[in-house]
């Protein structure tokens, strides 16, 4: 499974407010160490297949949610479940990092 980039506030919703554990990375197109990540956060995508969902969201598309999470820096990556961040992440991050965080709260 690859990530699934976010098109809209809807989309958004509608995984981060499902049952299962969401890992977003919020990023840019022109963001350096965004790009850094990606290797990074494909494979987590790939390992955690069924057992999580990956979402990317662009910050220059998805302004409002970006606003509305106080997205202040990217990379920036939140864990949510049912709805609620459980915990976020700023700059990067090594693979198995992200993995024990997206696993302590599945």
């Amino acid at each position: 499974m690859s990530e699934i980039i976010i098109k809209n506030q809807e989309e958004f919703d509608v995984i981060v407010n499902g049952e299962k554990v969401t890992l977003v990375d919020f990023f840019a197109d022109w963001c350096g160490p965004c790009k850094m990540l990606l290797p990074t956060i494909e494979e987590v995508a790939k390992e955690l297949d069924g057992k999580a969902n990956v979402v990317k969201v662009n910050v220059d598309d998805n302004e409002e949610i970006a606003i509305k999470l106080k997205i202040m820096t990217i990379p920036t990556l939140m864990i949510f479940k049912n709805g609620e961040m459980k915990e976020k992440m700023i700059g990067l991050r090594a693979k198995q990092q992200i993995i024990d965080a997206i696993m302590k709260n599945a």
